[in-house]
């Protein structure tokens, strides 16, 4: 858990400000000339929410993660952080994808992996200075995996696997922590184990985003919540906004949910 003297930005004008602002304004996306599997997003966040995608299976939650990483570049609409395209400060993003996706069989181990975090500080022979080892230590240190550092990350149980990858995040210095489907694969104490990481790290001054599937514990893990099917069901207060009308909106009438 990271505690308040834990605090990873160091150096380089870097300040994790509460008060900053992400913006979605209608933004519309999709892959090829298929039908849109976004339309017409638009909502706001802020440094210090820990932020639910909700919706079902091809809502579009994966779509906006992308988008949001800079990974896919949306139709129409503009994502703004602060009132400038966030992509102009693509060091203010880390992306963590879901583990289906990541080949836990590549040889590299849990320090070069958190290393990685710094690549965009770094100049073009891409040298580690001093400067960048300690934030890496530091990284390792606040996510309790320095005795794991020289471990092939396919070696890691899943737990350990987010945390890792969270290193990394918190190595780069980002502002913005985007997860898809983190918690996916974990036993319930992996789940509280980064449920409350999740927790400091937004209570230090990110703004975590993540896809979730799990409605029951959408309360205890987020403290907002984004419905969506395609298009944007409902925005709040998590606790606010999964009600039986707006669940039913989202996932269909034939939904049976029981918070």
């Amino acid at each position: 858990m990271v505690e308040a003297h834990d605090h990873i930005c160091w150096g380089g004008g870097h300040r994790h400000d509460k008060a900053h602002s992400l913006e979605l304004r209608g933004i519309c996306a999709g892959y090829g000339a298929g039908q849109d599997a976004l339309s017409d997003i638009s909502f706001r966040a802020q440094c210090g929410q820990r932020v639910a995608l909700i919706g079902p299976n091809g809502a579009g939650k994966s779509t906006l993660l992308n988008v949001l990483a800079g990974l896919l570049t949306p139709r129409s609409g503009q994502v703004l952080w602060n009132g400038k395209p966030l992509h102009d400060t693509p060091h203010e993003i880390a992306f963590m994808p879901q583990r289906s996706e990541v080949n836990w069989a590549f040889p590299i181990t849990v320090r070069q992996l958190v290393e990685m975090g710094r690549y965009p500080a770094l100049g073009n022979w891409k040298a580690m200075r001093q400067h960048d080892r300690d934030i890496v230590d530091k990284s390792l240190k606040t996510l309790n995996l320095m005795h794991l550092q020289h471990r092939q990350i396919g070696a890691l149980s899943g737990g350990q696997q987010q945390r890792a990858f969270l290193a990394r995040a918190l190595a780069q210095e980002a502002h913005i922590l985007l997860l898809d489907e983190p918690f996916t694969g974990l036993d319930m104490p992996g789940v509280e184990s980064l449920g409350q990481l999740l927790y400091s790290l937004s209570d230090e001054g990110r703004l975590v985003i993540a896809s979730h599937h799990d409605l029951a514990t959408v309360p205890s893990l987020f403290d907002r919540a984004v419905l969506l099917n395609t298009q944007l069901i409902a925005v709040g207060n998590a606790g606010d906004v999964l009600t039986e009308e707006q669940i039913c909106r989202t996932f269909g009438r034939n939904y049976r949910f029981r918070p």
